[in-house]
């Protein structure tokens, strides 16, 4: 039986977390002593593995201070969800398509720069945890857009390449999915433009979660 896999990306396509994000970066940059990054420059790096986000924000500084950045940013996340002051809302819709999704016989999967923590805090939030049967993160494969989360996740359910789609929100996203041997479908609602996308090889961009549900079904 031929599984059909769709892998979604997690901040900027299922949820909106830019305004966490933002704040714990910034937090963290003083922790260790650093310059306030740009936001804007904060949602280019979205989707990264964190050590990798923070090199490519700070660039002139050491490995040190990348390493107390990394940690100050972690805790700073913690102490957020620990306060019930996190905030990463689901986009409208997004829950809607995953029930279509699965309903119309596709399994589920997310591939995501957050961490093994993160990422189940989150999904136990929006009670979506129960939709998906395989969660790739940044804590045990390279940082996107390495195939390794990808070829992990098709392992992992039992789908071939060519029956497998990455959604997502990022140029990341869609370079990992092309390394992986995947179909790719940009996301318009996240961090990255629909040109950007399309150019690293989206062969589709959603411009609403109804869409995106469209184009799968």
């Amino acid at each position: 039986m031929t599984v059909r896999l769709a892998i979604f990306d997690c901040d900027g396509t299922l949820v909106d977390g830019q305004a966490a994000i933002c704040n714990s970066m910034e937090t963290a940059f003083a922790s260790a002593g650093l310059p306030a990054p740009d936001r804007h420059d904060v949602r280019r790096i979205v989707g990264l593995s964190l050590p990798q986000a923070i090199r490519l924000l700070a660039p002139d500084a050491d490995d040190t201070l990348h390493r107390h950045a990394v940690d100050a940013y972690k805790e700073a996340f913690r102490a957020c969800r620990l306060e019930g002051t996190l905030e990463e809302p689901l986009f409208e819709g997004i829950a809607d398509v995953l029930v279509r999704l699965a309903e119309g016989g596709w399994t589920l999967g997310v591939a995501t720069g957050k961490s093994d923590r993160g990422l189940t805090s989150c999904l136990a939030i929006h009670g979506l945890a129960d939709h998906f049967v395989t969660l790739q993160t940044a804590d045990r494969h390279p940082s996107k857009p390495h195939p390794a989360m990808l070829e992990a996740a098709l392992v992992e359910a039992g789908a071939e390449p060519a029956d497998a789609v990455m959604i997502g929100d990022t140029t990341f996203d869609m370079e990992m999915a092309r390394a992986a041997g995947v179909r790719a479908i940009g996301v318009a609602w996240g961090y990255h433009t629909e040109r950007e996308l399309r150019e690293a090889g989206a062969e589709h961009v959603a411009a609403t979660p109804a869409e995106l549900g469209d184009l799968l079904s």
